[in-house]
């Protein structure tokens, strides 16, 4: 009861002196915590990441988790939207998709790594947690290197620029064509063309790249 007696009367000394402050205010109520993904699965430099959302709950930076131009941390076994000003982010969402990377469109040519987003439903929100339906995020690194560049050896997607080693049965993989990858460079992709019949004569390898001109057209190293 003091303590209460003598919030009132500041206020009242206050407003008599000239209303110097509005009124008396109480802090806010707390902050919302960060939506966290939950164990890594698969992936590595350069290639996309398949995560489950753990129970989560709303970031605060913005009504869709890992919305286009919010931030991620880098984790061993997680990554947590995270102020793209602080400290802990490590990558930018260049591009968001509902649904599955199969049947959605196609991540940006220079993104570095793809975060799969599994569904979570929660049957009551009594402690704020929020519905994170099935998506992918497109993710670019905020500071080097990027695997995503051309020639960087990674990304989940090959273009023009790329270097590539054979792998065996007729599959090709990425590696940097600067020669730091785990693998030396065998091809590079010079052009990327409808048919194969319009790559250039010195054309030695038929890469697979999608999109509109679909057909890459690699020399050898």
């Amino acid at each position: 009861m003091r303590e209460r007696s003598g919030v009132g009367v500041v206020c009242g000394l206050l407003a008599l002196l000239g209303a110097l402050l509005t009124g008396c205010q109480s802090p806010s109520g707390g902050v919302a915590e960060d939506g966290r993904l939950g164990e890594q699965t698969t992936g590595g430099t350069g290639e996309a990441v398949t995560v489950s959302p753990a129970p989560t709950r709303p970031s605060g930076y913005g009504a869709v988790f890992l919305a286009v131009g919010e931030c991620s941390s880098f984790g061993t076994t997680s990554f947590t939207e995270v102020p793209c000003t602080g400290e802990r982010a490590a990558a930018r969402v260049s591009a968001r998709h509902d649904g599955t990377v199969r049947d959605g469109p196609r991540c940006p040519s220079t993104t570095d790594f793809v975060l799969h987003i599994s569904e979570q439903r929660p049957a009551s929100d009594e402690d704020g947690d929020g519905a994170v339906p099935q998506g992918y995020a497109c993710m670019r690194n905020l500071q080097p290197p990027h695997p995503g560049d051309p020639g960087g050896g990674g990304g989940p997607r090959t273009i023009v620029g790329d270097c590539v080693y054979g792998s065996g049965d007729g599959q090709v993989r990425e590696t940097a064509c600067d020669g730091t990858g785990r693998r030396e460079p065998q091809y590079k992709v010079v052009r990327a063309v409808a048919e194969r019949a319009d790559c250039p004569s010195p054309t030695a390898l038929y890469v697979r790249l999608g999109g509109k001109r679909p057909v890459g057209c690699a020399r050898p190293l």
